[in-house]
């Protein structure tokens, strides 16, 4: 039979995995957001027009937006890691 600490380590690597996947699926809009962002500041070098500079500015806000979302992630799950390798240390 499982203990309380075992049971709690399994439930933080479920929550782990499930931030691994959705900071890898961030990770990947990211890239693309970032490659939107390098067409439209082109753009905007370019051609300079008003409707440029629009879509200069809303690609970059998106992108500032994805990599704190990525970096959230990140750190949130960094913080659960820690969490439970304090546990496991504790069952040692």
């Amino acid at each position: 039979m499982m203990g309380r600490r075992e049971e709690r380590i399994f439930r933080l690597n479920d929550e782990i995995r499930a931030l691994m996947h959705s900071e890898d699926l961030a990770a990947e809009e990211l890239i693309m957001l970032e490659h939107l962002d390098d067409d439209a500041q082109r753009d905007l070098a370019t051609y300079d027009q008003p409707m440029d500079r629009a879509d200069a500015k809303e690609t970059s806000g998106d992108v500032e937006r994805m990599q704190q979302h990525v970096e959230d992630l990140r750190s949130e799950r960094e913080k659960l890691e820690s969490k439970r390798d304090r546990l496991l240390k504790k069952i040692e």
